[in-house]
C-alpha cells in the first residue's frame, strides 16, 4: 500500500486530484497504477475526467458530504458527470477556483479573505456549514494552505497561533500543523485525504507522514 505518490513526476498531487468520502476525481489521463493506489488507500470509487478541459482538478473543485463546489467555467457535460455523484454548486463569479479558495469538511469551511459576502452565504447554505473568511500562514488560497477531513485538520506549519485558535473554534476535530514534500507550506497542494486514509506527495518525508497520521487520526 502506497502512502506517497507523484503524478507524472509532480508531487503536488492535491492540485490535480480531489478526494471525497466515497469517490475521488482524477485527471482522465492518470495511469492505472496511480488510480489503483488512490482507490486502495482512500477506499473510494475513481472518477476520471477533466474540469474546464484541464487536469488541475484539485484547484477547481472541493466540497463535503453534502455536495461539490466547483468552478462555474466547467462545461455542461462536465457538470452532468459530477451530478452523477452528488449535488453541484457552480462558482460563477471571478473567484471561481473552488479548490484553491475554499477549505471544507462536514463541520466548517474556510474561504479566501476577499470572497464576496453573497458567495460566502451561498457556500454556507449549500454545504450546510459555518463559513469563515481567513488566510493561513499569510496564504489567502486556504484550500492549498491546509487539508481538512472529517477526522482532522492539517494547517501550514507557518500558521499563526491566532489562525490555529480560529480554526479550533470552528471544529471539534484535532487541528495541527505540518508540512509536505520536504518542507512545503502548501499542504493542500500535496495531500489527498478523506476520513479513511491519506496520500502525500512523492517528496514527503517520513517525519511529515507521521505528523499527518497524528492529525488525521490514521495510524498505519
Amino acid at each position: 500500500m502506497k502512502y506517497t505518490l507523484s503524478l507524472d513526476g509532480d508531487p503536488n498531487i492535491g492540485v490535480y486530484a480531489r478526494a471525497f468520502e466515497e469517490f475521488a476525481i482524477l485527471p482522465a489521463t492518470v495511469t492505472d497504477a496511480f488510480a489503483e493506489s488512490v482507490a486502495e488507500v482512500l477506499d473510494v470509487e475513481i472518477v476520471r475526467m477533466f474540469l474546464q478541459g484541464t487536469s488541475i482538478i484539485g484547484s477547481l473543485i472541493t466540497g463535503n458530504s453534502r455536495g461539490m463546489v466547483v468552478s462555474g467555467l466547467i462545461s455542461g457535460e462536465e457538470r452532468q458527470r459530477l451530478e452523477e455523484y452528488g449535488e453541484v454548486l457552480l462558482l460563477d463569479e471571478t473567484m471561481n477556483a473552488a479548490g484553491n479558495v475554499i477549505l471544507a469538511n462536514d463541520e466548517f469551511a474556510l474561504v479566501h479573505p476577499e470572497m464576496p459576502g453573497r458567495m460566502v452565504d451561498r457556500i454556507s447554505d449549500f454545504l450546510k456549514v459555518p463559513v469563515e473568511r481567513m488566510q493561513i500562514a499569510g496564504i489567502p488560497t486556504v484550500g492549498m494552505a491546509a487539508a481538512a477531513t472529517n477526522k482532522g485538520v492539517l494547517l501550514s506549519p507557518r500558521a499563526t497561533q491566532h489562525e490555529i485558535d480560529r480554526v479550533e473554534a470552528l471544529t471539534s476535530l484535532p487541528v495541527g500543523c505540518g508540512s509536505v514534500n520536504m518542507g512545503s507550506n502548501l499542504v493542500g497542494a500535496g495531500v489527498l485525504a478523506n476520513s479513511k486514509g491519506f496520500i502525500a506527495g512523492g517528496e514527503t518525508t517520513g517525519f511529515e507522514l507521521g505528523r499527518m497520521e497524528d492529525v488525521f487520526g490514521l495510524l498505519r
